[in-house]
């Protein structure tokens, strides 16, 4: 068994251990491209649209989350499904389908393109790409926790005359809130990785469309030196989300809350 594991752990742990020796063992002058202008338009680009997207998330997924987590309602498996089904859908098809229904020719396009609205190949697609891909991985924790409230909580506020948005925004976000900070990190993570989708629907334009994972792949024909810097930094920027990940969880399971650690 443990042969079996090992091999498990090398087969993980070597690409990216290879990476970071290739990376390193380069000259010393390489870690400039780090600061050349198409890396800093990829980095700003991408902290900035995944900002959006986050905000996003929690201005959407939340209510979802709360919706799908203390109310009854037919088809509620159906569309339970449908929102996290980006969670397995390859990503190439994610951006085939949002290009499909948002594009010119594709289900919205006509009407969008009434107001004067064109969403593909434009930063705003990137956004729509991010939120697709990445929004079911906080409402799927945000659910969670909701769904692990006890009823005599909401039952309580009610008697006092809370409405439903009193009751999430006072009594569950404030008792939540390290649970959807982690769905929360792990979303913004995945937003910042997001390729598949975002090169089909939104290209790859430098300066407008380009974020660092298309980064990477654009330089990989041009100077694989460059594309392995910027690679190490979203290596670390992952890192770091892990870290933060498994902080938060730490201190959940040290906290009476430490049972909804079971949905991860």
């Amino acid at each position: 068994m443990s042969v079996l594991a090992a091999g498990m752990l090398l087969l993980l742990g070597i690409p990216i251990i290879a990476l970071l020796l290739r990376t390193l063992s380069v000259s010393v002058e390489q870690p400039l491209m780090m600061f050349s202008q198409p890396v800093i338009a990829a980095a700003v680009l991408s902290l900035g649209t995944t900002a959006i997207s986050v905000l996003f998330i929690i201005l959407l997924g939340t209510p979802a989350a709360y919706v799908f987590a203390r109310y009854e309602f037919p088809f509620k498996s159906i569309l339970n499904l449908l929102i996290e089904l980006p969670i397995v859908m390859p990503p190439v098809v994610a951006g085939l389908a949002l290009l499909i229904a948002f594009g010119r020719r594709g289900l919205l396009g006509p009407p969008l393109a009434v107001l004067g609205i064109e969403l593909p190949f434009s930063t705003a697609a990137v956004v729509i790409a991010q939120v697709f891909v990445a929004s079911p991985f906080y409402i799927r924790a945000a659910q969670a926790r909701f769904a692990s409230m006890p009823r005599e909580l909401e039952e309580a506020a009610s008697i006092d005359g809370a409405g439903s948005w009193r009751i999430l925004t006072d009594v569950f976000l404030p008792l939540s809130w390290p649970s959807l900070l982690i769905g929360l990190v792990l979303s913004w993570s995945r937003a910042l990785g997001e390729f598949g989708a975002t090169i089909l629907f939104a290209g790859n334009l430098p300066g407008r469309t380009q974020t660092m994972p298309l980064l990477v792949y654009g330089a990989l024909e041009r100077d694989i030196h460059a594309a392995m810097w910027v690679a190490i930094v979203l290596i670390g920027l992952a890192v770091g989300a892990l870290v933060i990940t498994r902080l938060l969880a730490r201190a959940l399971s040290n906290s009476k809350d430490g049972d909804l650690l079971s949905t991860y």
